[in-house]
């Protein structure tokens, strides 16, 4: 497939900074070093709902993805997108190449985004960006934390390295729901906290927290 013209890109995001699905489609742009304009919607007031939002996005939700006259929302949906309209050579990689490293890859990504319902409820993304929470895990929350942390330690090399050998966005993906743990104080294993601190120091991750176009 061609390439259509870089700069025809733009996307959608919550305009708070707190949604970690917007994060990851805005990381997978600055990785790719595509010129893009972001456009940020308040969608606690619901600002998404507009008929002009609901005319570009097939399921009216942030993180969209417009590309000339074509739309794409779903941050998962949105990644392999690029990564297969902007591949590499040319642009950086975002996903894994070998074809059992990809599975796998895909395999976690849909597991993260599917499962965890109730750590993600006890631990929003806000104790990361905004403030942590004094409140206690529930039962539920502990018992998924328990679950991320298990197959965390199973993935996650001694080294706390990239987790198939080269950075992808897996590793941010993985980080940022480990993160949910390490930033508000939860006890976590020294090897997962060192892989979230070098995961957190990636120039697109430190761009996304600093609000940058």
């Amino acid at each position: 497939m061609n390439a259509a013209v870089p700069d025809e890109l733009t996307l959608y995001i919550d305009s708070n900074y707190s949604s970690p699905y917007a994060m990851f489609a805005y990381i997978a742009l600055k990785e790719k070093k595509l010129p893009y304009t972001l456009r940020q919607i308040n969608i606690r007031e619901k600002l998404h709902r507009t008929p002009e939002f609901q005319k570009l996005s097939l399921t009216v939700k942030v993180p969209t993805l417009i590309h000339g006259d074509f739309s794409l929302a779903e941050s998962s949906a949105i990644i392999e997108y690029l990564e297969d309209v902007f591949p590499t050579p040319a642009y950086q990689k975002l996903l894994p190449t070998d074809v059992r490293q990809l599975a796998r890859a895909r395999q976690i990504q849909a597991w993260l985004r599917s499962d965890l319902f109730a750590l993600r409820e006890d631990r929003p993304t806000t104790v990361i960006f905004v403030e942590p929470v004094a409140t206690p895990l529930s039962e539920a929350g502990r018992a998924d934390a328990d679950k991320l942390l298990t197959l965390a330690e199973r993935l996650i090399g001694d080294d706390g390295g990239n987790l198939f050998g080269e950075w992808s966005i897996v590793d941010t993906e993985l980080a940022l729901t480990l993160n949910r743990l390490v930033a508000n104080g939860d006890p976590v294993a020294e090897k997962l906290r060192r892989y979230v601190a070098a995961q957190w120091q990636r120039p697109s991750l430190q761009a996304w927290l600093r609000h940058e176009p």
